[in-house]
Order: structure tokens, then sequence, then C-alpha cells
């Protein structure tokens, strides 16, 4: 069972995101406010969770939170910003559509760019020992491979529906087969070096 944050008189507010390794689609955060008796068996960094386990939990997350909001942020942005600017914009625009105003953010991971003039706090894999991360990260991985089957139906050779946009062997397969598209990351490395064609 993960761990409660708790400061007194303090509103708590869990961030994380998903996508950040991805060489396609959007980056996506969350932000979620938990009541302070929020519990659930289940609940854990998401990577760890079936997708059947995260599915479970979105909805139960939304109904019981205080408030939460989720940020998203495209792939042409991510190049043109990068993808650790990117992920802060996110972050930022997931904690911009919060109805509570929180008195700390609790961020998965090491480095985050100061919001407003809210109190922050990075943790890494934060999203394994916190509730209120752990349910940050349940939301963005739910929005976001909701967001990669929805792309997948417009390239269903890159089986997205799938991968979700992440660099598997048979997703660089259909890059170095096909191209990449406009969906995919064109600052990252979509192939590997030894895939790469030399002329």
């Amino acid at each position: 069972m993960l761990a409660f944050y708790r400061e007194e008189n303090k509103v708590i507010c869990g961030i994380d995101e998903a996508g950040r390794g991805c060489i396609a689609g959007p980056v996506v955060a969350a932000a979620v406010i938990l009541p302070d008796d929020f519990s659930h068996p289940l609940l854990n960094d998401s990577k760890k969770l079936s997708e059947e386990q995260r599915n479970l939990l979105r909805p139960l997350i939304e109904s019981a939170a205080i408030a939460f909001g989720v940020g998203i942020v495209d792939n042409k942005i991510i190049d043109e910003i990068n993808i650790l600017q990117a992920t802060y914009r996110a972050m930022h625009l997931a904690t911009d559509r919060l109805k509570v105003l929180p008195d700390l953010l609790l961020i998965d991971g090491n480095r985050f760019r100061p919001y407003k003039n809210i109190a922050h706090k990075t943790i890494i894999k934060g999203d394994g020992k916190y509730m209120q991360i752990a349910a940050a990260s349940v939301l963005a991985k739910t929005y976001r491979d909701e967001m990669m089957e929805r792309l997948h139906l417009e390239f269903p050779a890159y089986n997205w529906q799938k991968n979700k946009g992440y660099p598997t062997l048979a997703h660089r397969a259909v890059v170095k087969e096909l191209g990449s598209c406009r969906y995919h990351r064109q600052t990252f490395q979509l192939l590997k070096p030894e895939q790469l064609t030399i002329f």
C-alpha cells in the first residue's frame, strides 16, 4: 500500500506525466488533489498496473478527487521547445485546470520548473511511493493511451493502439519502411543507427 503524503493544514497535489520517452504523440500530465481519506488497494505507479486496472481506477480517482486537471502538449510543440520544457508545460497546464488551489505540488522525478508561487517538492519514483502522485500517473497514462488509440485510427500502420508511440522494434521497423508521419517527434531518434541507410 502506498503512503498518503501529508503536511498539516496543506492542500497537496500530486503531478506526473506520461509519454516522455515516446517517438510519436503528445506528452500528457495530470495533477490530482485527493481527499485525506482516499485509499484503494490497487493504486500504484501506472507502469506497474495492467490496462484493465488503470481503466478501473481512473473513474474512481476522478469521482473521489477534490480536484484534478490534465495538460496535453503535442509533438509539434515538443519539437519546438524540447521534451523537458514540454513536460513542464504539460504539468503547468494540468495545474492550471485545478478548481482548488494547492499549497504544495508533489512532482514525480527530480526536476520541475516552479509554478507561480506554489511550493513544490520533487520525488524520484514518487509514483511508487505516494498515492497523490500514483493517482496522477494513472490519469496521465489513461488519457494519453486514449489519445494514441484515436491517432491509431488515422495511421494504423504504426500500431499505436498497441505501442502507444513508444519506440518498439516493430514501431521503428514501420518508420524505416514507410517513413514518419505528422504525429512523430522529428527531433527524436526515430531510427536506431543500425537501421539507417547510408548512401
